[in-house]
């Protein structure tokens, strides 16, 4: 009899255990940065990169895949040996959007599909589109949304195929309700997608000055808004905003930087994002680095 039960005892001590450990994991805050292929293919400054990330607890690279190339194989090695997550950024209409006839060309969604399907093959595990959307030249329609939609849906249905999530990146001003112009619509969008990325970047609401000065509220209400277009309910996809390190209108001296930033991380936790990504055009994180090892950052 008491053999049995400490053989209970330890099945209930194991799973226990494996279900703390599940909780852990999936408690998780998605943790990023934005690189580009270059920077990526830059062997020396992505293993500085790879270094400082994980001493600030960084876990996910958003990696732009525009040319497939040997180099970007070997040095995603790099990557996955130091287990941080790949996400493979793929820019669906460059130069700002996409015209009417891009739009519309089933022939032009393959010819982005082959960089997907590579970066697939290369090993990523999530996909993120930008640049999904008209450009800014169009006039206002709903119509917009939904052929943008179309497109959302043409590569979802092939990505969910392989068990690959999709995520979008959407304008900060999609977080307040449909952009007519671009073709953006949250909602509409919910449908098929695994992930919502706005770019929340306060550098890019009018009026500038007032957002410049406010980067938390900037941050923290726009990723309200969002949940509002579901009627605060919970949100069918996961919340990574992207913030920005720098507010390119306005010049700010190191220590304004590091307070900018950290504002924007405290405003999508304190929000429930399930994580956040950093832009830097120039791939210069140092700043970041700086706030997440000095700052109370979760």
């Amino acid at each position: 009899m008491d053999s049995i039960l400490r053989k209970l005892a330890l099945l209930l001590f194991l799973s226990f255990m494996l279900f703390g450990m599940n909780t852990v994991a999936s408690a998780a805050m998605v943790k990023g940065i934005y690189i580009t292929q270059p920077t990526f293919e830059d062997t020396k400054y992505l293993a500085y990169l790879i270094e400082h990330s994980k001493k600030a607890g960084i876990n996910t690279f958003v990696i732009d895949l525009e040319l497939p190339s040997k180099h970007y194989q070997d040095n995603l090695a790099l990557v996955k040996k130091n287990n941080i997550t790949y996400i493979a950024r793929v820019i669906i209409f460059p130069n700002g959007g996409g015209k009417p006839q891009e739009v519309a060309s089933e022939a032009y969604w393959e010819k982005k599909y082959k960089l997907i399907k590579t970066a697939v093959e290369y090993g990523a595990q999530e996909v993120q589109l930008d640049y999904i959307r008209y450009n800014t030249k169009q006039g206002a329609s709903s119509q917009h949304a939904k052929d943008i939609y179309k497109i959302i849906q043409f590569y979802k249905n092939r990505l969910a195929k392989q068990n690959i999530p999709l995520q979008i990146d959407v304008f900060g001003i999609a977080s307040f309700g449909e952009e007519k112009n671009i073709g953006q619509n949250i909602k509409l969008f919910s449908q098929s997608v695994d992930a919502v990325c706005p770019m929340v970047y306060p550098s890019h609401f009018e009026p500038f000055k007032v957002h410049a000065k406010a980067p938390y509220n900037t941050v923290y209400n726009s990723l309200e808004a969002i949940k509002d277009q579901f009627d605060n309910k919970k949100l069918p996809f996961k919340l990574y905003p992207y913030i920005e390190l720098s507010n390119y209108r306005y010049p700010l001296s190191k220590s304004k930087k590091l307070d900018y930033i950290y504002a924007q991380i405290q405003a999508a936790e304190n929000a429930n994002a399930d994580g956040w990504y950093a832009w830097s055009p120039h791939n210069l994180y140092d700043n970041l680095f700086t706030v997440l090892e000095t700052k109370n950052v979760k």
